[in-house]
């Protein structure tokens, strides 16, 4: 019996364990990834549901986040577009239909594109390299020398963002590759890689060290021999992001990639030290000694005007005595007070008397407000450099700031020369700039139709005022300079978080995307001949609802019009959607003398099915409000571990299930690694991962303190089943720690003990599952790689992509009751939807479409 509980345990629970040491996270190997890739091709082979295909139905209006642009210089009209985590894609009519092409490989995100175009050949970097939180980590390098038809591999598995990929410009089998490396953790196979041989082998020839990686290169393009690179240092958490270092920085090589020399040395004119972040470079054709560099330089700004003696700042009252608190003047108090929007009643003889008779710590001020998200710092921002004896020197050029970025360079930071107008400049961040004088001033190229956040920029070589722009709301084209755009947004590459519907007919299906805010769109978009042809798939069919970076949404299915929504960090609104009214910011607001409430950036909310006025909300606290958010109360402590220091909120609710079973069953996940239940609506809670005593550890059975405060992984979901009241799924997901196991969880007593099921997925983080509404033993479940199935209830799965890419990110599944259908909400190829009466009828008789398709069949008439 003991053996048997042993056992349980270790394959069970040891995940969930509240003492889970973060030594024991362990970053998935490259040979796990590409031995997972194998894994895939059988869950592909054993599945049932090949002809069970899905349509996707946009939207296409606001497109998703563009990486790279590689244009053909003597027929720009031909163009390929690589997508952060939507793929390669191929026109040649200047934008007016797409095609994809990197659709049939086991990897979607990308890094950075090279096309040989006088062969014809396409290099893909995959694994994005800006670094967010979606940049999902890729598997290396691949080529086609027809058009995408097919692909080959060339390795480099463990580079997980590609930066740069440079060609040769003669020699077609000469390339350099810049790798970034892991973002969450340390490795090795990052820095310059090199191949002579076409990508069938590889040298890395340079290499700084495991958290430092390449993030740029460029060429002198006659002498292929002389090459820049830009390393950067950077390292990731869950809870923090350092994005500069000492070892970011320029090296050049003089024969041809095997050696490198550091050029940005003291003395040299381009900061060092621990502020130095991202770098862009860019080599000028006509005279390859002449280089500029961009540089996100997080030093903090200096403090060079005069600081206003007559109001207080934030930082005032950070570490304010009791005394001096008291000597406080009572006008700059209260004219402080209202300016951060403290309540009438709350001033300063109030504020005095509170703390001089302690019911109020003297720092009370400062804890009420400060809120660290990684956007509140001041650093430098965004620098100009330039060299004109290929980077022996430099000097920083721009005479005043250049405001594209501040706190989130990492982000951006890429600069571009004209390929004749050596002073003549391009940069982009949050804005793209125009210089015309060297770098020495800029104005912003943006229109009303463009976007912000830029990534690429392609230049006409022989028009340096036609250029196509990639940024995160897709592509625009311009060729006046960026006086006048125009849009050529028809993949459907939308980058959603969440999704949910409604109740209407059509239904709508609602959604939050990455940097593109909140839409909604009818279920039927999509039934046209031309659906998912790239030719305008749902233009014009899509409702935006709410801005910023669109998080999660419900529906209040009485009306179908009543909407809660919102953005990053619990932003969140009620509106109804078609006439405005009663809009309501409804985000929990904590109380004076506590510190702020700590929001995910993908805060969680719910409407209770069982009465559509009440509403749930998780921050590191549980909410819930009787009356549609008018009134939101506490009804928890903190359900998580309490937090980490950086610049990330941590120590959050991640999500919330109620059961649609039983009124107030109602679970939550943090981002930590916390499980709780609640069986009365919140009032009480009971931790479930804290009765978890047992971990592996080094393979050995340790038993440890179960009361200690602990760090787990980001439960991703925890899912009240519909079908058994007892019954509920965790899932968890280790992208933060570069770990990519399938991590998923059943339990049939309310979390008391829990059994680990999809032991066969392959090595893919999980984001979301979700039951069969007719079926108990059908399950589904999205990935960082794609959509999967089990008919036993999650002891064995099958792969479903009929009608999608072969590995796409699903990150949110919704169910839909009424209709039977499935709707998947993908980070990188918008939505995609299907009947389930098939699936269901595949379970029961897994001859079903056999016996189906033969009898769909028209009798062949014989004349």
């Amino acid at each position: 019996m003991l053996s048997k509980l042993i056992k349980f345990t270790f394959s069970a629970l040891f995940i969930l364990s509240s003492t889970f040491l973060f030594a024991q996270v362990k970053p998935t190997s490259a040979d796990e990834r590409i031995k997972s890739n194998e894994l895939r091709k059988e869950l592909e082979k054993k599945s049932l549901l090949t002809d069970i295909s899905f349509r996707n139905i946009g939207p296409v209006t606001m497109s998703g986040r563009v990486v790279d642009i590689e244009a053909n210089p003597e027929d720009p009209t031909e163009f390929y577009v690589a997508y952060a985590s939507g793929g390669l894609w191929y026109t040649k009519n200047n934008g007016l239909s797409f095609t994809s092409i990197f659709d049939s490989e086991n990897i979607l995100t990308i890094g950075d594109i090279a096309v040989n175009w006088n062969k014809k050949i396409i290099w893909v970097g995959t694994g994005e390299v800006n670094s967010s939180r979606s940049s999902y980590a890729g598997i290396g390098i691949f080529k086609s020398s027809n058009n995408g038809k097919n692909w080959e591999w060339l390795g480099l598995a463990d580079s997980h963002h590609i930066g740069k990929i440079q060609l040769h410009p003669t020699d077609e089998n000469t390339v350099w590759v810049g790798a970034l490396g892991h973002l969450y953790s340390p490795n090795k196979e990052r820095g310059v890689l090199k191949t002579t041989d076409g990508g069938k082998t590889w040298k890395q020839t340079l290499f700084v060290d495991e958290n430092t990686g390449v993030v740029e290169m460029d060429i002198n393009p006659t002498n292929p021999n002389e090459l820049y690179a830009a390393t950067w240092y950077r390292t990731r958490s869950a809870w923090n992001f350092e994005e500069a270092g000492k070892t970011s920085g320029i090296y050049k090589s003089l024969d041809g990639g095997n050696t490198w020399k550091l050029l940005t040395i003291d003395g040299s004119g381009f900061p060092t030290g621990n502020g130095v972040g991202r770098i862009g470079l860019s080599v000028f054709a006509k005279n390859p000694n002449l280089i500029y560099a961009i540089l996100d330089n997080q030093n903090p700004k200096p403090d060079t005007g005069k600081k206003d003696v007559t109001a207080y700042q934030l930082q005032d009252f950070k570490n304010i005595s009791k005394e001096q608190f008291a000597q406080l003047d009572d006008k700059k108090l209260d004219s402080f007070l209202l300016r951060n929007r403290i309540p009438a009643k709350q001033n300063a003889k109030f504020f005095k008397e509170a703390i001089a008779t302690d019911k109020y710590k003297s720092t009370v001020i400062h804890d009420f407000l400060f809120v660290n998200t990684g956007f509140e710092s001041t650093p430098i921002g965004c620098e100009i450099y330039r060299s004109a004896n290929g980077g022996q020197s430099w000097a920083k050029v721009n005479e005043k700031e250049v405001p594209i970025f501040f706190t989130y360079g990492y982000y951006f930071a890429k600069i571009y020369t004209s390929p004749y107008n050596e002073n003549k400049l391009y940069a982009l961040g949050f804005s793209s700039m125009l210089s015309t004088d060297g770098g020495k001033t800029w104005k912003n190229m943006d229109k009303n139709n463009v976007h912000a956040d830029h990534h690429a920029l392609w230049i006409n070589p022989k028009k340096d005022s036609h250029f196509i722009n990639g940024n995160d709301g897709g592509i625009n084209i311009s060729y006046d300079d960026g006086e006048v755009w125009f849009k050529a947004n028809t993949p459907s590459v939308g980058q959603f978080y969440a999704i949910t519907t409604d109740n209407a007919k059509p239904y709508n299906v609602y959604g939050g995307l990455q940097d593109n805010g909140v839409w909604y769109i009818s279920s039927q978009t999509g039934r046209n001949p031309f659906a998912g042809s790239g030719l305008g798939l749902s233009v014009g069919g899509e409702v935006n609802i709410g801005g910023g970076d669109g998080m999660y949404a419900q529906v209040d299915t009485r009306d179908n019009t009543t909407s809660y929504y919102g953005s990053q960090f619990g932003n969140y609104t009620r509106s109804n959607r078609i006439t405005k009214e009663g809009t309501k910011r409804i985000t929990p607001r904590h109380e004076l003398g506590e510190f702020p409430y700590r929001f995910n950036w993908q805060s969680p909310i719910q409407l209770s099915s069982h009465n559509q006025d009440i509403l749930y909300f998780g921050s590191n606290h549980f909410h819930r409000s009787m009356n549609q958010g008018d009134n939101m109360a506490t009804m928890s402590k903190d359900l998580t571990n309490g937090g980490k220091e950086g610049n990330v909120p941590y120590g959050t609710i991640t999500t919330v299930s109620e059961s649609l079973l039983k009124f107030g069953l109602i679970y939550a996940g943090t981002d930590d690694g916390n499980l709780h239940v609640s069986k009365d609506a919140g009032s009480n809670w009971e931790q479930l991962n804290q009765k978890l005593a047992v971990v592996e550890l080094n393979k050995k059975i340790k038993t440890v303190d179960t009361k200690l405060a602990t760090q787990g992984l980001w439960v991703s979901r925890v899912i009240a089943s519909q079908h058994k009241e007892a019954r509920v799924y965790a899932t968890l997901n280790g992208y933060r720690f570069d770990n990519f196991s399938p991590f998923i969880y059943v339990s049939e007593d309310f979390g008391t003990s829990w059994k680990q099921i999809g032991t066969d997925l392959p090595f893919e983080s999980i984001n979301v599952l979700r039951e069969d509404p007719k079926n108990d033993s059908i399950l589904y479940v999205g990935t960082d790689g794609g959509l999967y199935v089990s008919f036993d209830k999650g002891n064995s799965f099958m792969s479903w992509n009929a009608g999608l890419p072969k590995s796409v990110p699903i990150h949110d599944i919704a169910i839909h009751q009424r209709d039977n259908e499935i709707v998947l909400g993908t980070h990188g190829r918008s939505i995609y939807i299907t009947k389930l009466e098939d699936v269901q009828q595949l379970k029961k008789d897994p001859e079903w479409m056999k016996k189906k398709n033969v009898g769909s069949k028209k009798p062949t008439s014989v004349e």
